[in-house]
């Protein structure tokens, strides 16, 4: 089977094509740069251009080059995504996540390809407060700059669905682990926390799920014939208190858990996205912070049970994440404590 990934260069869309190479199938990148793809995808052990691998050069909202890129293949996986909190960046967020998104699952269901796989996020079910997410929960209503860009992708993508379009949608929670190369908010709130040596304690948890079990989810759901499908890939809730024992054993630091209550915590996001309209880039956001506290729990047992995925345990995903955080540069020897290679050992 030859497949269209988008996304290649971010990080779910990296790890899914080299899951999906490794399955056996070839794969097709839709890409604006060659070179940055084959970058980044060869820290995975996957050669651009090579035997399985070649690359269509455009964009996800260039309709053109979106056929271009479907003729010839059998199914598509759709990871491109644009996160961006600034208000001045709405209208460009909302062109790639919706533009994006339409350009690349109509071209995709309309040249028959089988399955046509589209990676949502559980942020976009997400409301706070509400019950534990499946995935048959509804569309979160949003209204304005990224969200409703999330929401209206989503709105767009169950609606091929519901016309009985072979589409796959995948709802990822909050992905961590090894070889991020867009350094997303996720991984980055890692570098923070290590760096500081303190994790606020505050109430709730988010849901946690490993990079490279997204992307066997990605490459198991590869299979032709199975009509409209949903999974949530949620992986389980990691409660801060849970994150900071992990931490402690890992490293042998003490991260200590001062009070943080709620509204301090969305308080923060709220100068977060402040910091963000202005130019200032970091992790910390509003819509972050309220998932953080409000603790999303989600039922991926259906993507257990049918795709045959056993989602690795957490521990295991922040002790690789810290390995490539202290290999690439972005944490100490100190702070990373034992895992840290001896000077003796081989590179």
């Amino acid at each position: 089977m030859r497949v269209l990934v988008t996304g290649a260069t971010g990080f779910v869309g990296s790890h899914s094509t080299a899951a999906i190479v490794g399955a056996g199938h070839d794969v097709r990148l839709l890409a604006r740069d060659a070179d940055k793809a084959a970058r980044v995808l060869s820290r995975l052990g996957v050669d651009v251009p090579g035997e399985r691998v070649d690359v269509a050069i455009g964009d996800v909202t260039d309709e053109r080059a979106v056929e271009a890129a479907v003729d010839g293949c059998d199914a598509a996986v759709h990871t491109a995504a644009l996160v961006a909190m600034d208000r001045k960046r709405a209208d460009e967020a909302y062109a790639v996540n919706v533009g994006g998104t339409q350009a690349v699952l109509g071209a995709a269901v309309a040249a028959g390809l089988d399955p046509v796989v589209y990676v949502s996020s559980v942020s976009a079910l997400f409301v706070p407060g509400g019950p534990t997410l499946t995935p048959d929960s509804p569309v979160a209503p949003a209204n304005v700059g990224y969200a409703k860009s999330k929401s209206d992708a989503e709105t767009y993508a169950r609606s091929l669905q519901a016309d009985g379009a072979p589409v796959t949608i995948t709802y990822p929670g909050g992905v961590w682990g090894p070889y991020d190369p867009s350094m997303t908010d996720g991984v980055a709130s890692v570098v923070l926390f290590m760096k500081a040596g303190v994790l606020p304690g505050t109430s709730g948890g988010f849901p946690a799920v490993d990079v490279r079990d997204v992307a066997d989810v990605h490459a198991r759901v590869l299979e032709p014939g199975r009509g409209p499908r949903r999974y949530l890939v949620g992986g389980r809730l990691l409660p801060l208190r849970e994150l900071a024992d992990i931490l402690r054993s890992l490293t042998g630091r003490r991260f200590p858990l001062p009070p943080a209550p709620v509204a301090v915590m969305r308080g923060m996001g709220l100068v977060g996205d402040a910091l963000a309209r202005i130019g200032i880039n970091q992790p910390i956001t509003h819509e972050g912070m309220v998932t953080l506290t409000t603790g999303v729990r989600c039922d991926s047992s259906a993507t257990e049970r049918d795709l045959g995925v056993t989602f690795r345990p957490t521990r295991d995903t922040v002790a690789d994440m810290l390995r490539w955080l202290h290999a690439d540069g972005h944490l100490t020897a100190k702070q990373v404590g034992p895992l840290a290679p001896s000077p003796s050992s081989p590179s």
